[in-house]
């Protein structure tokens, strides 16, 4: 895809924004994101009442993930590679799936005794990954509509595996993320 631009700031006016002291009612999180061609791990900066877990979906989500510490893999050009940057901004309109990274944990974003709703065992493909987990839709619907109904565009997985055949050695299970569900293909178990 053209006009992607990483940022790697790395200078002594970076480093200094980074070690900053958190704001009264700021807190980090570290956490995942996934693109088509990337995945980076970092810390972000958030609101202290602020759900990690569906931070994308609330309307103060901002332009760019703005990622501190960032360590990064990327599949663009052939056989994975590894980056690491202080500073790291990604355009939150590339992301295909996000969350908390393990082991922390939100509570999840639903009522278990709500009536008419019930987990549809799927798998996503976001990039190179895959994810395998379950999406929770209405009884009264399949999955299908549920899809074309959707007001989000970001859809929760919930107890996902997440594994890519490009790193063997790469496996995280999450308890929820989030997924776009502009980008990603998702296939019925």
């Amino acid at each position: 895809m053209g006009g992607r631009v990483l940022y790697n700031l790395s200078s002594a006016a970076a480093k200094e924004k980074i070690m900053r002291q958190l704001a009264e009612g700021e807190k980090t999180a570290m956490v995942m994101v996934y693109t088509n061609d990337m995945l980076a791990r970092g810390e972000v900066i958030a609101k202290e009442g602020v759900r990690m877990s569906i931070w994308l979906r609330t309307q103060g989500v901002p332009n760019y993930i703005q990622l501190f510490k960032a360590q990064v893999v990327s599949f663009a050009g052939g056989s994975p590679k590894t980056l690491s940057f202080s500073e790291m901004f990604i355009p939150t309109v590339q992301v295909s799936a996000f969350h908390l990274a393990p082991p922390q944990q939100d509570p999840l974003d639903y009522d278990a005794s709500e009536q008419n709703r019930a987990m549809q065992p799927m798998e996503a493909m976001v990039g190179s990954f895959i994810l395998k987990g379950s999406v929770r839709i209405s009884t009264q619907t399949d999955v299908g509509t549920s899809l074309d109904v959707m007001r989000t565009a970001w859809l929760s997985i919930y107890d996902a595996e997440i594994v890519n055949p490009h790193l063997p050695q790469f496996h995280v299970r999450t308890p929820m993320l989030l997924v776009n569900s502009n980008q990603i293909y998702l296939g019925m178990l």
